[in-house]
C-alpha cells in the first residue's frame, strides 16, 4: 500500500524503531524548516534518563529548541492523556508562533495521541486496584495472554513486561465495552486534529539489530550503570514507569541480585530488539507515514528525500 500524502501539512513527525536516526534527521528538517522540535519518546520526558534514552546532548541539538524533553521526576507515573495535553499546547504554541513543529519519536501511542482526534477513558480507582491486585499476584504475563485474548492487536503494541500498560489496556476495554485500539483511527481512516507529513526511517532487521547491540555498547560505556545508580537515589526503583524503561530495568535487576551486569546488557539487546519489532509493526499499519531508508542517513540521501516531501507538503 502506498502512503496517502499529506496536503498542507502543518506539523512534520518522524517516527519509527529505536536506533533508526530518528533524532538527528529531526534536527535536520528543523534546521531547515526554522522549526523547533517536539519529544514523543515516553522516557525522553523523564529528568535524569539521559544516556539509556539516547537524548541528544546540546552539542547534538545543534542549537534547534527541543521541548518536551525532562518533564517529569522519574518517580511520575507516565500518561498518554498527560502527554497529548503537553504535546497539544506546545504544538499550537508553536504554530501560532510561525514556527513548524518536528515531532520525533518511536512512542506509536504518544504520536497518535498528539496528532490524532483520539480521546482517552477516565481510569476508575475500584477496577485499577483490582486488576493492580492481579497483577501483583498472577505477573503481567498472565495479564498480558489476557489482553491477547480480548484485544490481540493491542497485545502485539505492548510489551508483556509492561504490566502498567498492560492494566490500562484492560482496565479500558472493562470501562468501554470495546477493545483498548477501537479507540484509535482504524487503517486508512485519518482523523489527524493536525495535519501532518509522517516520515518513517525503515532499517532492515540485521542492520537494526546491529546498530541497536553497538547503542546498548555506547550506553554502558557511557556510563548507563552509574546514571541508574544516582535515578535510584531519587526514587527511580519506585517510579512505576520510568523503572521498567528498557536498560533501566535490566541494570536495576542487576543491582538487586537477579543477575550480573554483563547479563543486564545482554537482555537489554535482547529486550531492545524485540521492542524495535512492535514500533515498526505499530507505523507500519498507519499507510500515512512515507518510508525512507535510514541506512541513506549518512550520506545525506534519506535527509534529501525527507526534504523533497517536506517542500512538497508542508505549510507554515
Amino acid at each position: 500500500m502506498s502512503p496517502r500524502t499529506a496536503a498542507a501539512a502543518r506539523l512534520v513527525a518522524v517516527v519509527g524503531p529505536t536506533a533508526a536516526g530518528k533524532s538527528d534527521l529531526a534536527v535536520d528538517l528543523a534546521e531547515r524548516l526554522g522549526g523547533e522540535v517536539v519529544n514523543a519518546d515516553s522516557m525522553q520526558l523523564y529528568r535524569g534518563m539521559d544516556i539509556g534514552t539516547a537524548k541528544l546532548t546540546e552539542a547534538e541539538r545543534r542549537g534547534v529548541p527541543h521541548h518536551l524533553l525532562d518533564v517529569w521526576p522519574v518517580t511520575e507515573t507516565a500518561s498518554v492523556a498527560e502527554y497529548q495535553r503537553l504535546a497539544r499546547a506546545r504544538i499550537d504554541q508553536l504554530l501560532a508562533a510561525g514556527r513548524t513543529p518536528v515531532l520525533v519519536g518511536g512512542s506509536g501511542l504518544y504520536v497518535r495521541g498528539a496528532i490524532d482526534e483520539l480521546d482517552f477513558p477516565g481510569t476508575d480507582p475500584q477496577v485499577r486496584a483490582r486488576l493492580e491486585a492481579e497483577l501483583a499476584s498472577e505477573g503481567s504475563g498472565a495479564l498480558h495472554a489476557r489482553l491477547a485474548a480480548l484485544d490481540p492487536p493491542a497485545a502485539r503494541a505492548i510489551l508483556p513486561s509492561n504490566g502498567r500498560r498492560v492494566v490500562r489496556a484492560l482496565e479500558v476495554i472493562e470501562l468501554t465495552g470495546q477493545p483498548f485500539t477501537a479507540r484509535l483511527p482504524a487503517p486508512g481512516e485519518d482523523r489527524a486534529v493536525y495535519p501532518a507529513l509522517q516520515l518513517g526511517l525503515a532499517v532492515e532487521r540485521p542492520e537494526l539489530d546491529e546498530r541497536i547491540a553497538l547503542r546498548v555498547d555506547r550506553m554502558w560505556r557511557a556510563g548507563l550503570p552509574e546514571e541508574v545508580r544516582a535515578l535510584e537515589r531519587v526514587g527511580l526503583r519506585e517510579g512505576r514507569t520510568a523503572s521498567r524503561a528498557l536498560g533501566y530495568q535490566q541494570v536495576l535487576a542487576a543491582f538487586a541480585g537477579a543477575c550480573t551486569l554483563q547479563e543486564a546488557r545482554e537482555e537489554t539487546v535482547r529486550a531492545t530488539r524485540r521492542f524495535a519489532r512492535r514500533q515498526e509493526s505499530w507505523f507500519r499499519r498507519d499507510d500515512r507515514v512515507h518510508w525512507l531508508d535510514a541506512e541513506q542517513a549518512a550520506s545525506g540521501e534519506a535527509t534529501k528525500r525527507a526534504w523533497e516531501l517536506v517542500e512538497r507538503t508542508v505549510t507554515s
